[in-house]
C-alpha cells in the first residue's frame, strides 16, 4: 500500500469519527457476496428484466430503455411487480453494509440501489433515530419528488426528517417499504429536467450535505446517469471526496473523479472497509 493510500484512509477515518462524511453506496457492494440473489449492477438487473419481458435486441442491454419498454407495453404496475419480485429476495448484508451500520450515526447516507439491506440493519439500531427518504417516479406520485418513511415503514411528513440523527436517502427508490422505483426513461426525463436546479433533492438532504465529504463505495461512474446523480447530490458540499474503486478506470470515470476532486482509493472494497473499521476503532 502506498503512503498516499495510507494517508487517505487515515483522513477518511478521522472524518467519519467527526461525522463529516456522507457514505454513498452503490450496487457494487454486493459483488462481495459469494452468492447474491439480487442483481449486483445494472447489467445483471437488465438481464433479469429481459428474462421476464423480452425487449427488442437494439435496447436489450439498456436498463432504462428496457424498463420503459415493459412500462409501455405491459403497464407500469407490471414493471413494479417484476422489480419487487427481484429485490424482495432475502440477501445477507455485505461487509460494507454491516460496517456502515456500526458508524457513529452519519447525518446522511446515500444508497442508490433498490435493495432494503441498509434499512433492515438500521432498524436494529437502538442508539439513534433515523428514517429514509425515497425518490419517486411521477407515475407513482401525485407530483412530489420524494416520500419520507419512519423506521416502521409508515409515511411521515418532511418535518419529521429534520429530527432524525441519520437520514437514509434512496434517490432511486427502494423495494421497501412501498416499492418506489426510479428506473425507466420517462422517470429519468422527469428528474433530469429538474435536477440541475435541485428540485428533486429534498431540502434536508441539501442542508446535511453542506460542507461534507462524500465517500463512494461500490459505485462506478461510466454511465452519464450515474455521474449526473453523484454530481448533483454532492453539489455545494466539500471540495474533497473519496471513492474506493479497484483497478482500471474508464476515461469518463477518470475525468469525473478529477473534475470533482474525488481521490481514488485503489483497493479491494472489503479490504478498504476493514482498514477503515480498524482505524476508527
Amino acid at each position: 500500500m502506498t503512503t498516499t493510500t495510507t494517508d487517505a484512509l487515515a483522513d477518511i477515518a478521522a472524518a467519519l469519527r467527526a461525522r463529516t462524511v456522507v457514505p454513498y453506496v452503490g450496487p457494487g457492494c454486493f459483488a462481495l457476496l459469494p452468492e447474491c440473489p439480487i442483481p449486483r449492477n445494472s447489467a445483471e438487473l437488465v438481464q433479469r428484466l429481459n428474462a421476464k419481458v423480452a425487449a427488442p435486441g437494439r435496447i436489450r442491454s439498456n436498463l432504462t430503455a428496457v424498463a420503459q419498454y415493459i412500462e409501455s407495453r405491459r403497464h407500469r404496475k407490471t414493471l413494479e411487480s417484476i422489480l419487487t419480485e427481484i429485490f424482495r429476495a432475502e440477501v445477507a448484508p455485505t461487509p460494507v453494509h454491516a460496517w456502515l451500520a456500526t458508524l457513529p450515526a452519519p447525518e446522511l447516507i446515500v444508497d442508490v440501489w433498490y435493495d432494503g439491506v441498509l434499512e433492515a440493519l438500521l432498524s436494529d439500531k437502538a442508539d439513534r433515530t433515523w428514517g429514509q427518504i425515497q425518490g419517486l417516479s411521477h407515475p407513482q406520485s401525485t407530483g412530489e419528488w420524494v416520500r419520507h418513511y419512519a423506521p416502521d415503514g409508515s409515511e411521515v411528513d418532511a418535518e419529521a426528517a429534520a429530527g432524525w440523527q441519520t437520514i437514509l436517502y434512496k434517490p432511486s427508490g427502494s423495494v421497501s417499504p412501498a416499492g418506489n422505483y426510479l428506473i425507466s426513461d420517462s422517470d429519468f426525463v422527469e428528474v433530469l429536467t429538474e435536477i440541475d436546479i435541485q428540485s428533486p433533492i429534498p431540502p434536508v438532504v441539501q442542508q446535511r450535505r453542506a460542507g461534507k465529504h462524500f465517500l463512494y463505495l461500490g459505485c462506478r461512474f461510466d454511465a452519464e446517469i450515474q455521474r449526473t446523480f453523484a454530481r448533483q447530490i454532492a453539489k455545494r458540499s466539500s471540495d474533497r471526496h473519496w471513492a474506493v474503486i479497484e483497478g482500471e478506470l474508464s476515461k469518463n470515470e477518470a475525468r469525473f473523479l478529477e473534475q470533482h476532486n474525488i481521490a481514488r482509493i485503489d483497493l479491494p472494497l472489503d479490504e478498504a472497509v476493514a482498514r477503515l473499521g480498524a482505524a476508527i476503532a
